[in-house]
């Protein structure tokens, strides 16, 4: 398949212009792959900067090794670059339904994600050496002025790069989802390469060539279509993989995927973005013990809950008396509506969300905590239920920052409670979560509460990539002092005084007025549990 000499172009400025159009068009092509496996990975594997980091890094070594492999084929650069685009359609549009399909079917997605960033990056690296070779066969001025070329390349690259890193998440990604947006993107890298080659350089290839490029081109975009036309399908196959078959409702919005598992007379469970938020067997037990010790504690006529848009810590909080408004600050209106809409959900919990004394704010919960929070009034008890500490998106509602900004809001001896993840599984990331309130100058209070079902199927568990169940909650209780001291528990002195005076994180460090539910039991911190440093905005602390 050599190519002969080409021929002039009869129109070196269009034939000039068409290039660097595809250049455009395979730069935003090449952003938006880097970027579907960088958003897919973050949500199946957990820790969106690893994620981030293991894919840039791969991929940009990638890029200079499919520079280096280019210049074998600067002799055939027009075939050459025409397949490499097809291949490059096929790979990067078929990535995240492989992907997908790893993680669903054999529970991790590593390797794949490694192997697909490399195999990515080196046709895209490819492209630019061939793409330079080709401009200067259309443009005598193009073969005179190098670095004129190149900026001009290099221009369009970028700017290109610049429109698709824009279109995936404000374009493709909400309007068709990842798979779908992969698989177009494909399509047209495939359209964009070989209508180059073919308008500009088909009188150049011999037959054989031009065959072969038109075939290649074919195939790739039929794998394209058919697959596209199967994505419905297989994500239903995927999630009954990952959630078994009981899965009722699923439903991708701005924010997260939101799952309901469980037919009529089976528990309900909740997952977003594929982990457990809700076990239905054991949910009672986990909002009892989120909620209960915090209320009991003292007064709690005015409640704020961060989190909790699927009502359940709402329906604790109103069963208590003397609760006479509620709070709840939820970053999805999706789940908001769904946990109003859906029957199941609204009756689990108790139509909470429609009660006059709740209000729901839809909002991120450090925003509003630092804009309108502050001019909403003191709250007696303060209920976090959020996402575990671990996910990277939620480092920043973990973090000192946000502690002391729910301080502020908190009445004089006002009680703040906050999910912290499992004590057992993560006991770093738990007491990183204990120092951080500390640090905010609050007292602190460590406990956690223990689920009765340990052996079921929930879904897949970030952290490591496998299938396991949760059933050990950890807690951290904090209080604002008050007019007057807190007085220790009977569990005996704790440790000296926190950061600004708050006391240390001894069970004995903040009074409960009330019991622990049962199953429930406060915690003694670990010998080093004193030197666990805080976790701030500029410095995350929470990976094990």
């Amino acid at each position: 398949m050599i190519e002969p000499l080409p021929a002039p172009v009869r129109r070196p400025r269009s034939g000039r212009f068409l290039v660097l159009a595809v250049v455009f068009v395979c730069a935003a092509c090449g952003l938006v792959y880097e970027l579907e496996l960088v958003a897919l990975a973050s949500y199946l594997i957990g820790d969106s900067v690893t994620q981030a980091s293991v894919v840039l890094s791969v991929m940009v070594f990638a890029m200079g090794v499919g520079s280096l492999l280019a210049k074998r084929l600067r002799c055939r650069a027009a075939v050459g670059f025409g397949l490499i685009e097809a291949a490059l359609a096929l790979v990067g549009g078929c990535s995240a339904i492989a992907l997908y399909a790893t993680f669903a079917w054999f529970g991790g997605s590593r390797y794949a994600l490694v192997a697909f960033s490399l195999a990515i990056g080196m046709l895209i690296g490819a492209e630019i050496p061939l793409l330079m070779t080709l401009i200067q066969r259309v443009s005598r001025r193009a073969a005179g002025d190098v670095s004129g070329t190149v900026a001009d390349l290099f221009a369009a690259d970028y700017v290109g790069a610049l429109v698709g890193g824009l279109a995936f998440p404000f374009l493709l990604l909400p309007q068709l989802g990842q798979l779908t947006s992969a698989l177009l993107t494909g399509a047209v890298n495939a359209v964009a390469g070989g209508a180059l080659v073919l308008l500009l350089f088909g009188r150049d290839l011999s037959p054989r060539a031009r065959w072969t490029l038109l075939g290649a081109n074919a195939a790739v975009l039929a794998v394209l279509a058919l697959t596209t036309a199967m994505v419905g399908d297989f994500e239903q196959a995927a999630r009954r993989a990952v959630y078994g078959g009981q899965v009722r409702v699923a439903v991708q919005t701005r924010v997260q995927e939101i799952v309901l598992t469980g037919r009529e007379g089976a528990p309900l469970d909740l997952f977003l973005d594929g982990r457990l938020r809700i076990n239905g067997r054991d949910e009672s037990r986990y909002h009892a013990a989120l909620v209960g010790p915090a209320l009991d504690a003292g007064p709690h006529g005015r409640v704020l809950i961060l989190g909790g848009g699927d009502g359940l810590a709402a329906r604790e909080v109103l069963r208590r008396p003397g609760v006479r408004s509620v709070t709840v600050v939820e970053l999805d209106p999706e789940l908001v509506q769904l946990a109003r809409a859906d029957r199941q959900l609204a009756a689990l919990n108790a139509h909470a969300l429609s009660d006059p004394r709740v209000r729901t704010v839809i909002g991120d919960a450090f925003g509003w905590l630092r804009g309108d929070g502050r001019a909403s009034g003191t709250y007696d008890v303060i209920v976090s239920d959020l996402p575990d500490p671990g996910i990277t998106a939620s480092t920043k509602l973990y973090s000192q920052e946000f502690y002391g900004l729910a301080s502020r809001v908190l009445a004089p001896g006002g009680r703040l409670v906050v999910h912290a993840g499992t004590e057992a599984g993560r006991p770093r990331t738990f007491w990183t979560v204990a120092s951080t309130v500390r640090a905010a100058g609050l007292s602190t209070l460590a406990y956690r509460a223990t689920g009765r079902s340990t052996g079921f199927t929930t879904g897949p568990d970030r952290a490591s990539g496998s299938i396991r169940s949760p059933h050990d909650w950890g807690f951290v209780l904090a209080a604002r002092p008050g007019p007057r001291p807190l007085a220790r528990s009977p569990g005996g002195p704790g440790p000296g005084p926190g950061p600004g005076g708050a006391s240390g994180v001894g069970p004995g460090a903040v009074r409960l007025g009330a019991r622990l539910p049962a199953g429930s039991q406060a915690l003694v911190p670990p010998a080093d549990a004193a030197a666990v440093p805080p976790s701030t905005l500029v410095h995350p602390r929470y990976a094990d």
